[in-house]
């Protein structure tokens, strides 16, 4: 099976937006359960081919640092010309009060969304990516707190207070956690709660369902 491609929009998102569901993710990589099932960890046998054939891709303009929140500085891995087709993108939220999607992101949005290709987006970042047309005429959501300020900068999309909402291959989540949320609830329907689990036992987390109840793990 072919690796998923899958790719990390730098705009200077709250750095958790990102990290959270990436690692829900890398827990859950055949990357990290068969390095645990070549070391003879018990509960790992077998899991191996279970788990999730993914690569990660930063992408910028340019290669130079990123500066995200709490001043942590990110380097992209690779720049909208020269990155891989991704299978996925998933958008940050940045401060929507100075924030601007420039020309060039905006390009590699829609023409990834063209192709058919899934998004993801969490706390702003669904706001963020709404001036490039891509949400138009969808439900969609966003950091709660931004919702008003959203409906009146981007009316042509149906924004719903949700914890997530997915519209065909585009998932826009609320705040950060509820990011996680949604990619946890993503794991589980494409590749099982057993290897959802292990995600879940390492970065002793417990998700939310899309009405925000806790979901049972035992």
């Amino acid at each position: 099976m072919a690796s998923i491609q899958f790719g990390i929009l730098m705009v200077p998102y709250q750095t958790i937006d990102a990290a959270g569901p990436t690692d829900i993710l890398f827990c859950c990589s055949r990357a990290l359960i068969s390095q645990y099932e070549n070391a003879s960890l018990p509960g790992f046998s077998g899991l191996s081919e279970k788990a999730i054939p993914i690569e990660f891709h930063y992408i910028n303009e340019t290669l130079d640092p990123v500066t995200l929140s709490s001043n942590f500085k990110a380097l992209p891995s690779t720049t909208c010309d020269d990155c891989p087709p991704l299978d996925y993108l998933l958008i940050g939220g940045p401060d929507m009060l100075t924030f601007q999607l420039s020309p060039r992101f905006e390009k590699f949005i829609q023409e990834h969304v063209k192709a058919g290709k899934g998004i993801f987006t969490t706390c702003t970042g669904g706001f963020a990516i709404a001036s490039s047309g891509v949400l138009d005429g969808k439900r969609a959501t966003t950091n709660h707190g931004a919702l008003e300020m959203a409906m009146q900068a981007v009316p042509n999309v149906k924004w719903v207070k949700e914890q997530w909402v997915q519209e065909g291959n585009i998932w826009t989540a609320g705040g950060a956690c509820a990011g996680m949320d949604m990619m946890a609830h993503w794991v589980v329907e494409n590749y099982g709660m057993e290897i959802a689990k292990i995600a879940f036992g390492l970065l002793d987390f417990q998700p939310r369902d899309v009405q925000r109840k806790l979901i049972d793990l035992s």
